[in-house]
């Protein structure tokens, strides 16, 4: 309790009356909400003695009580317990149905097939996670045989007595075969509700020889992972691929997998724990304080125990682990603080994984490393220092996994590491910059075809004899990579006179990512990009390329990245007219577009003529771009990009940032017939009257009445921000259609002098920021009307002056929780309705020079759970606890924070 209370553990040496102390003392007085899920003791006492120290809460605080047992449902409360139900007959046969028949659809209507599946679903009373776990074991048996066979048998013997609901669930573990259940015993290692790194699990799963290879033409990791999907134990599965998918194991599977493990695997994060561990025990996750206390000499895996707070590994518990651990497969070190590794490591003979991971200080690995040639997996994420990986890493003949992304200092990669022909993860390539490493060039990429996921090669720019050593890097073989960053190096020397171009690292078709930045090249972009009919994601940024061939074709494209591309100076080699064919045809899956800092690119194909920058606004077919947008654009940014001729965009639903930009495209796009030859025509309402968030910001020829124009459209939007116009006047805007928006945030607009009188109307604003308006100088009378708000900042508003004394506003009605009043000169005292804001819960006073004292008011605001005072040196004396002047007007605030 103490832990989720304050995000952190307390100290585990403490006794309980001052673990009890600390307990009191962080609920005492605060209103609370404690959730105890899946409660088993039916001890009354117990009860009586945890009721005690809850107690002090405030008044409307509550306790939530799971748990499976009726008993403890009795003892806990007077309270009539919520018995969760289970599904309906109807809802119950459709999971199962969904589930069983998934393979094989045409059994779902066979009489056969159904008389009995309704028979064993009776016997799974409803609850979601048993029909799941049945019906996931009978999608392995295909003939009615063997499904009466499970009905009459195994599920016979299971008794019908309320609560039995795990000996159903062990049945879907009875009838895994040997290899499955190991792996299904093996999640026992992480803690209930932990989340799971599929793609970590299944590499265990390899490491201890679980995963059988019976197709070749399979990698060991696709078949782990076949595994993971084909069963479903676990739930809350999040992520499409497997290197980013997370997953949770259900509290009772995992209570399964707890009993079929048995003495052969354990949690240890306590001195208790450590001391129960007996020597058959084969897996752990433990605190790695813990570690010496272990007493088994057979151990397989050791796992920094996930939710242990970060602590260093001593030398003495290395040279324990080397002395005491030699059975060891699996070895996870990670976030330990390690600054060498021991040389006596190779003594690890059996070890196949080795996760030394964010150990920020490593910088080189022991050379002994090498001697451990049953290792498959390297991880060497994060570990910032590094500087260079072993010479004779050729000798790691099995390696499968070499990952060491997230930065380093690594310098080259040594030579013969194209020897390791079974690679699969390579993360990074760094070329050697002049050659005094004397590390691998980029032929050593040649034979490593089966590399897989995410390949960054650096240091392109110091490449010699670039186009022989380019094409000999074979990336055009490498057709399991997912993601491709091809690197320039930003220290690199321009004067190079050697030749260097894309067009000699194209890569497989099948790639799904690329990524170039700080190409310094042949500033033409390869033709090989049309043929990445793959491709889902491009990034190109620092680059040198004038134009870029066009992408518009490329089916799958969903995310287009440019930024910083100083010579751009247009989007598609093709000219306008060149680019007009079919609809469909133009970007069909483009969904987010990121134009940025490109100064020299003003229009988006490559033009005959100049653009006259002074024609004539309201022709909205300008070159005929009425007829020419995205079909499912979603968010776009503009920003630091003069931009006036472009495809147009009236499917934007999500977001739209303009910033540093001509208005003319947004102009345009409100003005433009979607029922035109546009592929949006499906829907008839007006262009960007789905977008939800807008932010605009120093537009060129933005004045009042186009962006009032433009914001009629916006009816659907949430969240707007107005920045750095100063032809716009607030006050002369028509702001009705805007009943959905939520958040405002206006900065530097000159000619606001006072909120706008519209402000009371957006009844569903919770959110108002004021940044830098020099021209506001007060908030009343709109302010007093927005009682719907629940967060405030004025910030930098120099000539803003708090009064409206005697005015009585926000009693008894107002919503606001957060109050934030920053650099305002003339705030001399905070304001009078100060007092009214029974709700406010933050409040942040920063930068107020001549706010000398605090009112009285201040005792009034009876919710106040926090105040931050910063900058503020005059009130510091004055708010000192106990003495100064100011304490007792806020010394019932429970966290009081003043810093400069």
């Amino acid at each position: 309790m103490i832990k989720s209370a304050t995000g952190k553990a307390p100290d585990q040496n403490l006794e309980m009356d001052q673990l009890q102390k600390q307990l009191r003392e962080k609920i005492g007085g605060k209103k609370y909400l404690l959730v105890l899920d899946d409660i088993w003791n039916e001890e009354w006492e117990k009860w009586v003695s945890l009721k005690e120290l809850l107690v002090g809460g405030a008044k409307g605080s509550r306790i939530i009580v799971t748990t499976r047992s009726l008993g403890v449902a009795k003892i806990t409360s007077k309270c009539q317990p919520y018995v969760l139900k289970g599904l309906s007959d109807n809802d119950a046969w459709s999971l199962f149905k969904e589930i069983a028949f998934e393979q094989r659809s045409a059994d779902s209507t066979d009489s056969g097939f159904v008389e009995i599946g309704k028979l064993i679903l009776e016997r799974c009373r409803g609850v979601p996670l048993v029909i799941r776990t049945i019906a996931g074991t009978l999608s392995f048996k295909e003939t009615k045989s063997e499904w009466i066979s499970f009905k009459d048998n195994e599920l016979a013997r299971i008794s019908q007595n309320q609560g039995e609901i795990l000996p159903t669930l062990k049945l879907s573990y009875d009838h895994l075969s040997s290899h499955l259940k190991h792996c299904f015993a093996y999640c026992r290692l992480y803690p209930k509700d932990h989340e799971i790194d599929v793609r970590k699990l299944v590499q265990f799963w390899i490491a201890q020889g679980f995963v059988k290879q019976l197709n070749p033409s399979q990698s060991l990791e696709e078949i782990g992972f076949g595994y993971f999907v084909e069963r479903s134990f676990f739930q809350e599965v999040e992520g499409d691929l497997m290197e980013e998918m997370r997953c949770k194991m259900h509290d009772l599977m995992h209570d399964v997998a707890e009993s079929v493990a048995g003495m052969e695997s354990s949690i240890v994060d306590s001195n208790k724990n450590a001391s129960d561990v007996g020597e058959k025990c084969r897996h752990i996750s433990i605190k790695p304080s813990l570690i010496p206390l272990f007493k088994g000499k057979k151990l397989r895996t050791l796992l920094r125990f996930p939710n242990s707070i970060n602590q260093d590994l001593s030398d003495e518990t290395w040279d324990f682990i080397i002395a005491n651990c030699r059975c060891l497969r699996v070895l996870d070190l990670h976030l330990l603080g390690i600054e060498m590794i021991s040389p006596s490591i190779y003594k690890l003979k059996h070890l196949r994984y080795l996760d030394l991971s964010h150990n920020y200080n490593i910088k080189i690995l022991p050379k002994s490393i090498c001697k451990i040639q049953n290792l498959l997996a390297l991880k060497l994420d994060g570990c910032y220092r590094l500087q260079e990986l072993p010479k004779k890493i050729e000798k790691l003949v099995n390696l499968t996994h070499l990952s060491c992304r997230y930065y380093n200092e690594l310098t080259h990669m040594p030579r013969g590491i194209g020897k390791l022909t079974s690679l699969e993860t390579l993360s990074m390539f760094v070329v050697d910059k002049d050659g005094s490493h004397g590390g691998a060039d980029l032929s050593e990429l040649r034979l490593l075809n089966n590399l897989r996921g995410h390949l960054q090669i650096t240091n392109l720019g110091f490449v010699k004899n670039a186009k022989e050593k380019f094409k000999a890097a074979n990336l055009k073989q490498k057709q399991h990579l997912r993601s491709l960053v091809l690197e320039w190096s930003l220290d690199f020397d321009d004067n190079d006179d050697d030749e260097k171009s894309l067009e000699d690292l194209q890569p497989h078709p099948n790639l799904k990512e690329l990524c170039i930045p700080g190409w310094r090249g042949d500033a033409k972009f390869p033709s090989w990009i049309s043929f990445l009919t793959n491709l889902v994601k491009i990034f190109i940024s620092d680059g040198n390329f004038k134009y870029f061939p066009s992408f518009a074709q490329l089916p799958c494209l969903e995310l287009l990245d440019i930024r910083f591309c100083t010579k751009l100076e247009y989007m598609d080699d093709n000219s306008l007219k060149g680019s007009q064919g079919e609809p469909q045809s133009f970007f069909p899956s483009l969904k987010h577009l990121s134009l940025r800092d490109c100064p020299n690119m003003k229009s988006w194909w490559r033009m005959t003529k100049p653009i006259d920058d002074d024609s004539n606004e309201d022709d909205t077919t300008v070159m005929g771009t009425s007829t020419i947008a995205f079909p499912c654009l979603s968010s776009l940014q503009i920003s630091n990009c003069p931009l006036t001729l472009m495809p147009l965009y009236p499917s934007l639903d999500e977001y739209l940032m303009l910033s540093n930009t001509s208005s003319r495209l947004l102009k345009q796009t409100i003005k433009m017939n979607i029922n035109a030859k546009a592929p949006s025509a499906s829907t008839s309402s007006l262009p960007l009257s789905k977008l939800k968030s807008f932010h605009v910001q120093s537009i060129e020829g933005l004045d009042t009445h186009k962006l009032d124009e433009c914001l009629q459209h916006l009816t659907s939007l949430k969240r707007l921000t107005i920045g750095d116009c100063k032809e716009v006047d607030l006050e002369g805007m028509q702001w009705e259609p805007l009943k959905n928006l939520s958040y405002l945030m206006v900065h530097n607009i000159p000619k606001l002098v006072s909120l706008p009188i519209w402000l009371q109307h957006v009844v569903q604003l919770k959110t108002l920021e004021i940044h830098n308006c020099n021209g506001l100088r007060s908030l009343l009378p709109v302010f007093q009307h927005l009682t719907f708000l629940e967060e405030f900042e004025v910030n930098g508003c120099k000539e803003l002056e708090f009064s409206g004394a005697g005015i009585q506003i926000f009693q008894d009605h107002t919503s606001l929780r957060s109050l934030r009043l920053q650099n305002i000169p003339k705030c001399r005292h905070l304001p009078e309705w100060l007092r009214h804001l029974a709700n406010l819960q933050w409040l942040y006073l920063v930068n107020l020079p001549n706010l000398t004292s605090l009112q009285d008011e201040m005792r009034c605001l009876t919710s106040l759970e926090y105040l931050e005072i910063q900058e503020i040196p005059q009130l510091e004396e004055r708010c000192r606890k106990d003495i100064g002047a100011d304490w007792q007007k806020i010394a019932h605030i429970p966290n009081i924070r003043m810093y400069q």
